[in-house]
């Protein structure tokens, strides 16, 4: 198990990266992008989703999607909050970028 999939597990039950993709029709490597933009956007100022997107090139409407089902904005804040408690967001992220 990832150490995505153990956070996306803390934050949205039973979700993984692989349910995740197959929620919302996205690629498991495009799942992980994306919550990763995510709990980095979450942090940032601007709307969540639009920043996720102008980091992640994927579409808004997808980016959306997966919030929903992680719960919505109340997991995403959690979600950040555990990257930032595993070592800083940006070396999970980091390391995330590398898988691509």
């Amino acid at each position: 198990m990832s150490i995505l999939d153990s956070i996306l597990g803390q934050v949205g039950g039973d979700a993984t990266v692989q349910n995740l993709a197959n929620k919302v029709g996205l690629s498991a490597e495009q799942v992980e992008q994306a919550v990763a933009a995510l709990g980095h956007a979450h942090v940032a100022e601007g709307d969540t989703v639009e920043t996720a997107a102008q980091t992640s090139g994927l579409p808004t409407e997808k980016l959306s999607q997966i919030v929903e089902h992680i719960g919505g904005e109340g997991a995403l804040g959690r979600f950040a909050s555990l990257l930032q408690s595993e070592g800083g967001a940006s070396s999970i992220l980091g390391g995330l970028k590398n898988i691509f």
